[in-house]
C-alpha cells in the first residue's frame, strides 16, 4: 500500500501499537534486518518517546512540589506569615505556568509520536508486502525443485531396481553354470540374500539328485 491517503484511511479508527515497543514487530526483521529508512524512523520514534518520558517525569515532580507547597500554605493559614505565603503563591504560579508549558509540549509530542509511528508502519507495510511476494516466488521455485527431484527420484529408483534385477539374473545364471569357486576366481560377488538362498537351494537339489543316482 504505497498511497499515504489510502493508508491513513485504513488506519482510521484502528489502534496501532507503538512499533518500537512491540517485540513481534522486531522479530519480523530477525532474518534480513531493517532497511536504513526503517532504522532511522525507528530511532526518531525512540527519541520522541524518551522526550515524552522526560517531560512526564518533570510534570510529575512539579505536581509533587505544588502539593507540598499547598500543604505548607494550609498548615500556616493562622500564622502571621504573609510574606512567606506570598512567596509560596508565587512559586505555585510559576509551577502552574511550567506545568502548562510541559502539557502543551506533551500534546505536540504525542501528535508527533503518532505521525512517526504511522510513517514507520507504512514503511513496514511496504517492506513486508515486498518480502511476502519474494517469499512466495522463492517458495514456488522450491516447490518446482522438489517436484523435479521427486520425478528424478522415481526414475532413479526404477533404474536401480532394473540394475539389481539384471545383476541378480546374471549372477544366478553364472553361478548355475560355473559355481561359486569359478566366480570367485573372477572376483564376482553379489550380496543378495535372494540369490544366495536360491543358489543354495539349487546346489542342495543337485547334490540330492547325485546321491539318488
Amino acid at each position: 500500500m504505497n498511497d499515504k491517503k489510502d493508508f491513513e484511511a485504513a488506519l482510521k479508527g484502528k489502534k496501532v501499537p507503538l512499533l518500537v515497543l512491540d517485540q513481534k514487530w522486531h522479530r519480523l526483521f530477525a532474518i534480513h534486518g531493517k532497511t536504513d529508512e526503517i532504522s532511522a524512523t525507528e530511532k526518531e520514534l525512540d527519541e520522541l518517546l524518551k522526550l515524552q518520558g522526560k517531560y512526564n517525569n518533570e510534570l510529575k515532580n512539579l505536581k509533587k512540589l505544588k502539593s507540598k507547597i499547598m500543604s505548607n500554605i494550609v498548615a500556616n493559614m493562622g500564622d502571621d506569615g504573609d510574606e512567606k505565603r506570598d512567596k509560596d503563591k508565587q512559586l505555585i504560579d510559576e509551577i502552574n505556568e511550567k506545568a502548562d508549558n510541559i502539557e502543551g509540549e506533551l500534546i505536540e509530542i504525542q501528535k508527533n509520536i503518532k505521525a512517526v509511528n504511522d510513517r514507520l508502519m507504512l514503511l513496514s507495510m511496504d517492506y513486508f508486502s515486498e518480502k511476502i511476494e519474494k517469499n512466495k516466488l522463492e517458495s514456488k521455485e522450491i516447490d518446482d525443485w522438489i517436484a523435479n527431484i521427486r520425478v528424478e527420484l522415481k526414475k532413479n529408483v526404477i533404474r536401480k531396481q532394473n540394475r539389481d534385477i539384471n545383476n541378480r539374473e546374471i549372477y544366478s545364471y553364472l553361478h548355475d553354470i560355473f559355481g561359486a569357486e569359478v566366480l570367485d576366481l573372477f572376483d564376482i560377488e553379489y550380496d543378495d540374500p535372494m540369490v544366495f538362498n536360491a543358489n543354495n537351494a539349487n546346489t542342495d537339489n543337485a547334490n540330492n539328485e547325485n546321491k539318488g543316482n
